[in-house]
């Protein structure tokens, strides 16, 4: 009879066995509650974003002008320096002003003539109302003195020619027959004068014209003068706002021409502009809540509001729009600007210069 023996390797062999046949709960277990949290996680990220919008492509944006003078010449004062801050109405660069201060002067000159001319015009009109009239009434005169002048020769020649020829000479008619002719012919003279003298109204308009001319003078100086004044003023140029000059390609001693870029002027007034989708624009009015990271500045939170929505994608306002009704289409998602205007959280210590990359957050409503 055989003896049925057990060594301890195969009872251990079989306990192995057993084990691989039954793994346990627990791993069941812990997978159970790691799909658990990935779910409440992912609802409560849900919950939480699901009235939010956000985007990368976004960036800061201002006001910024080029500076450029009105008249050419050279550079006599350069009074800033890159990126320094100036306020509205600072004195800038200073162009050589001695060309426009010669202008200047002549038409302050042309001003001083023209107004002397009206002076003296206004005067001789002044003059023409008292002396018109006394020389209508002096021709008046001289026609009543030419009648009576022509009476008397008349009446000469007719003793003349009505006395009896032996007690007088023809000497003495040829000479009462002159004196007649003289006095009709000094009549007629003094009725033409008599006729120009009379015309009162129309000599005092003439002078009123020739006041109206100076004075159309004197306004035409003026104007001049306002033109080499306003000259002059363009060889000084100012800041239009507050900001910071940026780009300086400006020396002094430099040439420039009118319209020459002197430098640009970026104004403190940063906000966002923020390139989202089409797909994220659904629930997105002007007011909404912002919140906004700055990449230069990790730990600037800044907060803001939306301002306004542009009326176009940034591809509709491109340089070469696509042509859609050409060609394949390919649909592409389109990015509109939106304007985000920042409210609070600015800090003096930390610049926003325009370009830098921001990360906006919407609160939808």
């Amino acid at each position: 009879m055989a003896e049925n023996t057990t060594s301890p390797d195969d009872v251990q062999e079989n306990n192995n066995d057993d084990t691989r046949k039954r793994p346990g709960k627990k791993p069941l277990i812990i997978l159970a509650i790691v799909v658990g949290v990935m779910v409440i996680v992912a609802l409560v990220w849900w919950l939480l974003t699901r009235n939010e919008e956000s985007t990368d492509d976004a960036f800061t944006d201002g006001d910024a002008v080029t500076i450029a003078p009105r008249v050419a010449g050279y550079v006599t004062e350069l009074r800033v320096n890159d990126n320094q801050r100036v306020k509205k109405g600072d004195l800038l660069v200073v162009i050589d002003p001695r060309d426009a201060t010669a202008q200047r002067d002549q038409a302050q000159a042309q001003l001083g003539l023209a107004t002397a001319q009206l002076h003296q015009a206004q005067a001789q009109l002044e003059l023409s109302k008292v002396q018109y009239p006394a020389q209508r009434d002096e021709a008046q005169a001289q026609v009543l003195k030419a009648q009576a002048d022509l009476a008397n020769a008349e009446a000469a020649y007719r003793r003349q020619r009505g006395v009896d020829p032996r007690a007088t000479t023809q000497q003495n008619i040829d000479s009462a027959n002159a004196q007649l002719r003289s006095a009709q012919a000094q009549l007629a003279s003094a009725r033409a004068q008599l006729e120009v003298a009379e015309q009162v109204q129309l000599q005092i308009r003439q002078q009123e014209t020739n006041v109206e001319a100076r004075q159309q003078q004197v306004a035409q100086a003026k104007a001049q003068l306002e033109t080499a004044e306003l000259n002059l003023s363009w060889t000084e140029v100012r800041a239009p706002f507050d900001g910071f000059v940026t780009k300086r390609n400006v020396q002094n001693g430099t040439l420039v021409q009118a319209g020459t870029a002197l430098f640009s002027l970026v104004s403190p007034k940063i906000w966002v502009v923020a390139n989202f989708k089409e797909s994220q624009l659904e629930r997105m009015r002007p007011g909404n809540k912002v919140s906004i990271k700055v990449d230069a500045w990790p730990d600037l939170q800044l907060e803001g509001h939306i301002d306004s929505i542009q009326q176009g994608s940034g591809s509709k306002f491109a340089a070469f729009p696509s042509e859609n009704a050409t060609g394949n289409f390919v649909k592409i998602v389109q990015r509109v600007p939106v304007k985000i205007v920042i409210d609070k959280g600015l800090d003096a210590n930390k610049p926003l210069p325009l370009g830098l990359s921001v990360e906006p957050k919407v609160t939808l409503e």
